[in-house]
Order: C-alpha cells, then sequence, then structure tokens
C-alpha cells in the first residue's frame, strides 16, 4: 500500500496536480475502480517498466525488482471490457511465457513478410455462429437424423 501512495505521490510531483489527474483518467484507473482484476493489473503496473505495445494495443510490462520471478511479465489487454488470452499474437506470446528474452517487435522485425500470418483472436463463445458444435452436437444447424438408428438387439436362442 506504501508503494501506491509513493506512485501517486511521484506522480503528481512530475506531472503536476491537473496533468496527473488527466492521466489517471486518460490510463484507465477511474474505471478500474469498478473492475478488480484491473485494478489489480494498474496497481501491479506501478514501477513497472512498459516494453511494448502490439498492433491490437495491447502494453507489455516487466517488473525485475520487488516482484517473484514468472509473475514479472503480464500483458494489459486493449479491450478491458472482454479480454481473453487468445488476444496476445504469437510473438509477444513468447515473451510472456519465458520461451524468448526478445520482444514481439524485435521478433516482428526479424521475420521476413512471407512468413507472417495475421494473428486472429478466438471468438469460440462470443456468437452462436462463431461456435462449433460436433455433428451429433443438437444445436448443429446440420444435425444427423438419427431417426434411421436401430439398435441392435441379440438373437435369443430356440431351445
Amino acid at each position: 500500500m506504501a508503494a501506491v501512495v509513493r506512485g501517486i505521490l511521484s506522480g503528481i510531483k512530475e506531472k503536476g496536480f491537473t496533468n496527473f489527474l488527466r492521466y489517471v483518467r486518460e490510463e484507465g484507473y477511474l474505471n478500474a475502480l469498478l473492475d478488480g482484476n484491473l485494478m489489480q493489473t494498474k496497481i501491479h503496473n506501478i514501477g513497472a517498466t512498459l516494453v511494448g505495445v502490439d498492433k491490437f494495443g495491447n502494453k507489455y510490462y516487466e517488473k525485475l525488482h520487488d516482484t517473484q520471478y514468472g509473475r514479472h511479465r503480464w500483458v494489459e489487454y486493449a479491450d478491458k471490457g472482454r479480454y481473453n488470452a487468445s488476444q496476445v499474437p504469437p510473438e509477444w506470446h513468447g515473451w510472456l511465457h519465458h520461451i524468448t528474452d526478445n520482444t514481439g517487435d524485435q521478433l516482428l522485425a526479424q521475420k521476413t513478410a512471407r512468413y507472417l500470418v495475421e494473428h486472429k483472436q478466438n471468438y469460440s463463445g462470443e456468437g452462436e455462429e462463431l461456435i462449433y458444435h460436433s455433428k451429433g452436437h443438437a444445436l448443429n444447424p446440420g444435425q444427423r437424423d438419427w431417426t434411421r438408428y436401430q439398435p441392435w438387439e441379440p438373437k435369443k436362442d430356440q431351445a
């Protein structure tokens, strides 16, 4: 809690009071009061380094001091209303999960354009037309017709 107060006071000292209030509004701290997960992320961001921003607007942070290893890299999603892990492109996924120490921007610079495929988030669960249903599922519009099905019955022995 002391780190939060120190961060607020240093922010006011650096930016001035009115600029600090503008910064708080633009960064979404007021919206974070209603969302506990977002507030936790915002508090965690204090003292962290902004490593990069991807093409979707997600912000990637790293905090090397005062943080447990494995929890020192995280993402703040651009869409704060509905977020999931599939909104992270593959080049940043590798950095987040310590597969590589190169950031997503560095990996994009190393790849040639012909090997790049545009990343799309996974929309499963976000609309009836986007959800996959197997052939036998009751909600599948092309559901199998099970009326032809005849259960197997063993032959009875005639004595």
